[in-house]
């Protein structure tokens, strides 16, 4: 794909997003918004994956350590194909699939149940050194919310990461600097989140989170980063692309009405429409 295609692809993962959260009536939907560009990118560009083999041998894997925002790691796995996108509308249902967190034992393309903060990026971790030890090439991706990073066992997981120079691990940090309960500097600063990283011997690359060409840009250095694992900050924006919930904390953990919905999918039609010209 290329550039234009995935700016067109992430409106279709935003429009999932919306569409999911306000059928379940419950979910997360900022913060889905804000990575939909990382998890775009990642799936439809830059891992080694097959939706027709979900659990082929070697593959690249993800983790969504900031596990309530299933409802971007849904949309996108349905647009990538792993399940029908008509499923969306089922998130949190009783009896769906699709629950509120990621369950890899349901769930086409998930390979790792997450949802208790700061443990997913320890998961990513023993990924990646099995990879190491086996021999082979498959290469870890893990999501952290920028408020999921004041848990300790973040620090811990990266700690062991940097000193086992696992260099085909990548930790993406949405840094969109607001949580549940207001902005981060505010309830509890992880800042300087870069200068945090490199102390534990990683690869630091500070990003716009929401550009596909700096993702781009990215991922490819990270590829080429030998003897340690890379953190990439991604400063985006929470709610990105629907016009009421851009950088309002109030949508981290709340579901449209119908006019809400209503709304922000005009905006995103209108998002798509813009790239079409």
């Amino acid at each position: 794909m290329d550039k234009l295609e995935l700016q067109k692809m992430a409106v279709e993962v935003r429009k999932g997003i919306v569409t999911a959260v306000h059928s379940a009536k419950a979910g997360h939907p900022g913060g889905s918004l804000s990575a939909a560009d990382i998890f775009t990118y990642l799936y439809f560009k830059e891992m080694n994956i097959d939706p027709g083999n979900p659990k082929m041998e070697g593959r690249d894997r993800f983790v969504l350590s900031k596990g309530h925002t299933a409802p971007g790691l849904y949309s996108v796995l349905a647009n990538r194909g792993y399940f029908p996108v008509e499923d969306l509308k089922t998130l949190r249902h009783t009896g769906s699939y699709l629950q509120g967190h990621p369950d890899m034992k349901h769930i086409p393309g998930v390979d790792m149940s997450s949802g208790s903060l700061g443990q997913g990026l320890s998961t990513a971790v023993g990924m990646a050194l099995a990879y190491k030890m086996d021999g082979k090439d498959g290469r870890v991706y893990a999501l952290c919310g920028d408020g999921e990073i004041q848990e300790g066992q973040i620090w811990e997981a990266s700690m062991f990461a940097g000193h086992r120079k696992l260099d085909n691990l990548v930790v993406i940090v949405d840094n969109n600097n607001l949580q549940i309960d207001g902005s981060i500097d505010e309830v509890c600063s992880p800042y300087p989140i870069d200068k945090k990283f490199e102390a534990f011997n990683f690869h630091v690359i500070n990003i716009n989170g929401n550009d596909m060409d700096e993702l781009e840009a990215a991922f490819q250095e990270a590829k080429e980063t030998k003897g340690m694992p890379t953190a990439i900050i991604a400063h985006t924006l929470k709610g990105k692309g629907v016009s009421f919930m851009e950088n309002q904390v109030g949508w981290h953990g709340k579901a449209p009405n119908d006019a809400e919905y209503e709304t922000a999918m005009e905006d995103l039609k209108k998002a798509g429409e813009a790239l079409c010209q």
